[in-house]
C-alpha cells in the first residue's frame, strides 16, 4: 500500500503505520466472520412518498432494515456534509481533540460513549479498538450554539439542517410502524422522542490489516430506529438468513434499520437487525448515522420483557461494556420461564 506520511497525522496515533496495531487481538476476524454474500444486495426498498403500514410490516418483521428512496433531503446538503466531514477529519489528530469538544464531541476507537460523553472502555482489555473515529452530535444542544471557527460553524449549520430532515423522516416512519402495530396514540407518543436524536459522523480508517480488523464489530443498535447515509466506498453488512450480506452504497439513498427499543416495543414482532462495518485497505469511508430513542422514563411494556425504561437499558449496557466488554442488551430484560416461577 502506498502511503502519504502527512496524511496519517490526522489518524489517532494508535492507527498510524508502524504503531501497535499488530498486537490488538480483540475483534479480529475469524474465517467464519469473513463469509458473506458479496454478489447480492437484496435489501428491500421503501419509497418514502408512498410509504404505508402494509409496505413496512413484512420488511420490519423479516429484515429490520430497508433502503429509503425519495426521502426529500436535498442532494446538495448531502454533498456538503460529506465535504465538510472530510475537511474536519483531515485535521491533525491533536487539532481535532482540541477543537471538537462538547457538545460536538470527537471520539475514536469505539462507538460506545458513556452518558458523560467519554469513550466507554470495554472489558478488562482497554485496547479493544475499532478502526474508526467520529463525532457525536446531540441535536438538541446544537440549535443555540455558534462556533467561532468558520469551518466548524458551517458544518454545525449543515448538521442542524440535516438533523431536521432526519427528525421529519423518523417521525413519519415511526408513525407508520405504530399504525401497523396498532399502538394507541399516548403509547406511540412516549416511544419516540425526537429531542433524544443524535447524529454520529464516522470516518472508518484505512487499515493495512483489513482482513483481520473491523470498523465496527457485529452489533444491534440500542435505538428505536437508525438512519444511515453512507458514501460510495462500501463496507456495511447486514446479517440475514445465517449469512452476511453487503449493503451496497447506492448514491443519495438512505439505510434505515430498527434497533433494540423497536424490537421490544413491538413485542418482538419487529427485529433489531444485526449489522457490522468492514474496513478497507486502500480507502477511508465516511458515513452519518441518526439515532433516536424513547422518552427517557417511558416504561416499555411487553409480554416478552420485564417492564423497563430506556434509562434502565442504557445503564445496563454501560455496566456490561465495562464488566464483560460487550453489550448484552435485550436479553437482560427478557422474561424467561425462571422469571415466571
Amino acid at each position: 500500500m502506498t502511503t502519504n506520511p502527512g496524511k496519517f497525522n490526522s489518524y489517532p496515533p494508535f492507527f498510524r503505520p508502524n504503531q501497535t496495531v499488530d498486537h490488538v487481538e480483540h475483534g479480529s476476524k475469524s474465517e467464519s466472520d469473513s463469509c458473506s454474500d458479496l454478489n447480492s444486495d437484496s435489501v428491500p426498498v421503501i419509497d418514502f412518498q408512498l410509504m404505508k403500514p402494509e409496505n413496512l410490516s413484512k420488511i420490519c418483521k423479516e429484515w429490520g432494515m430497508f433502503r429509503l428512496v425519495n426521502h426529500g433531503i436535498p442532494v446538495d446538503l448531502l454533498r456538503q456534509l460529506h465535504a465538510y466531514a472530510n475537511k474536519l477529519f483531515s485535521l491533525d489528530f491533536e487539532s481535532k481533540q482540541a477543537l471538537l469538544t462538547s457538545p460536538m464531541l470527537y471520539f475514536w476507537g469505539s462507538p460506545a460513549l458513556t452518558m458523560s460523553g467519554k469513550v466507554q472502555q470495554t472489558g478488562p482489555c482497554s485496547q479493544n479498538f475499532n478502526w474508526l473515529e467520529g463525532l457525536n452530535v446531540p441535536l438538541s444542544k446544537m440549535t443555540q450554539l455558534e462556533y467561532q471557527d468558520p469551518v466548524l460553524e458551517s458544518f454545525r449549520s449543515l448538521l442542524e439542517e440535516y438533523g431536521n430532515h432526519q427528525t421529519r423522516l423518523a417521525k413519519a416512519i415511526f408513525t407508520t410502524m405504530a399504525q401497523d402495530l396498532n399502538f394507541p396514540p399516548p403509547k406511540a407518543a412516549s416511544y419516540l422522542s425526537p429531542p433524544t436524536g443524535i447524529l454520529r459522523v464516522y470516518r472508518y480508517l484505512q487499515c493495512p490489516m483489513a482482513e483481520q480488523r473491523w470498523g465496527i464489530n457485529a452489533h444491534t443498535d440500542s435505538s428505536v430506529l437508525s438512519i444511515i447515509y453512507q458514501d460510495q466506498v462500501g463496507g456495511l453488512q447486514v446479517y440475514k438468513n445465517d449469512k452476511w450480506l453487503d449493503v451496497k452504497p447506492i448514491q443519495d439513498t438512505l439505510i434505515v434499520n430498527l434497533g433494540d427499543m423497536m424490537q421490544a416495543i413491538s413485542n418482538d414482532k419487529y427485529v433489531s437487525v444485526k449489522h457490522r462495518v468492514k474496513v478497507n485497505k486502500n480507502k477511508e469511508r465516511i458515513s452519518m448515522g441518526y439515532f433516536v430513542f424513547p422518552h427517557e422514563n417511558a416504561v416499555i411494556e411487553s409480554s416478552k420483557y420485564k417492564p423497563f425504561t430506556y434509562a434502565d437499558f442504557r445503564a445496563e449496557k454501560e455496566l456490561d461494556l465495562k464488566n464483560v466488554g460487550i453489550k448484552i442488551g435485550l436479553p437482560r430484560f427478557r422474561i424467561t420461564e425462571e422469571n415466571e416461577l
